[in-house]
């Protein structure tokens, strides 16, 4: 098995370039690799097409700190708190930098992340027949073919990302990951990839693994770096890992508002600890206040070949 390891700093730096279409974690309200997010703020990428399945205010920090050029889905902000002030600003004054808006509704996304991870030519859809965003240029429409009367679709076309970055409870070295809760979007994103990241909670023996094959989200052979980063996912939960720091979120909210508020929460969170490890330092007992600590487990399956 390869060693796949690599520091999230490193990963970020050779697998993520300007320009690149990007999904930063796809489970929407849960699992968002928010550490990935700093340390894309921290690199200066530039020019990202964020493909933007909710994932919270993630997109939301990084169109304020000028590292999108594009949105790609529905919806930009803070999920608590509402529309991003930061997506607001460069949809309508275009502050710090102009953004195209390339719009989709959370289902064709999702489709569209569909066609691209099984290799479909595009997806049908017909819920978003009768609005505006049916009139996206990138869609197109067709009549149903196997209906006896008329019957319109949208086609929307495969989506493939370059870069998935996705968090899970836990990996090995090689890259096979094991994720358990609600996943949204992450194997169809993970699948649709050039190049796949994985922040792991925590790395294990291979073994571990192995015990459960049908919990492992994305197979290795398809992840090109995996980054063992506790509490990678803070402020967003982690499923028997992490709660949801949803002071931390209002807290972001509330001084995003403004510009100058932005930036010193920029300073204070992102640039001043400068690390995954400073900032879960930074956080102190808070963190531990986090943690979960009860056990709800499933049943045992059983894998016996004879």
């Amino acid at each position: 098995m390869t060693d796949k390891t690599t520091t999230l700093s490193d990963a970020i730096a050779s697998l993520v370039r300007d320009s690149d279409k990007v999904v930063l974690g796809a489970a929407l309200e849960t699992a968002i690799p928010f550490a990935a997010t700093y340390e894309l703020i921290r690199q200066g990428k530039r020019d990202l097409n964020m493909i933007a399945p909710i994932s919270d205010a993630s997109t939301d920090m990084l169109i304020g700190a000028g590292c999108v050029g594009a949105i790609t889905g529905a919806w930009v902000g803070n999920v608590s708190g509402g529309l991003g002030h930061n997506y607001r600003r460069a949809a309508e004054k275009g502050i710090p930098n102009k953004i195209v808006i390339n719009d989709y509704s959370n289902f064709s996304v999702g489709m569209a992340l569909f066609a691209a991870a099984y290799g479909m030519p595009y997806a049908p859809v017909r819920s978003i027949l009768g609005s505006g965003i049916a009139e996206n240029p990138t869609f197109k429409k067709a009549q149903n073919p196997f209906a006896e009367k008329d019957e319109p679709v949208v086609l929307v076309p495969p989506l493939k990302p370059d870069v998935t970055i996705l968090a899970v409870q836990r990996a090995d070295r090689g890259g096979n990951c094991h994720f358990w809760g609600s996943n949204g979007l992450c194997q169809e994103a993970g699948l649709a990839a050039e190049r796949v990241i994985i922040v792991a909670n925590e790395i294990v023996d291979d073994s571990v693994i192995a015990s459960d094959p049908s919990r492992i989200l994305v197979p290795g052979f398809r992840v090109d770096a995996v980054c063992e980063v506790p509490a990678g996912t803070h402020p967003s939960p982690l499923t028997g890992r992490w709660l949801r720091d949803s002071a931390f979120f209002n807290d972001y909210h509330a001084r995003s508002r403004d510009v100058d508020g932005f930036k010193a929460w920029l300073d204070e969170w992102v640039f001043d600890p400068g690390s995954p490890e400073a900032y879960t330092e930074k956080l102190g007992s808070r963190l531990d206040e986090l943690r979960i600590k009860g056990e709800q487990l499933a049943a045992p399956a059983n894998y016996a070949a004879e």
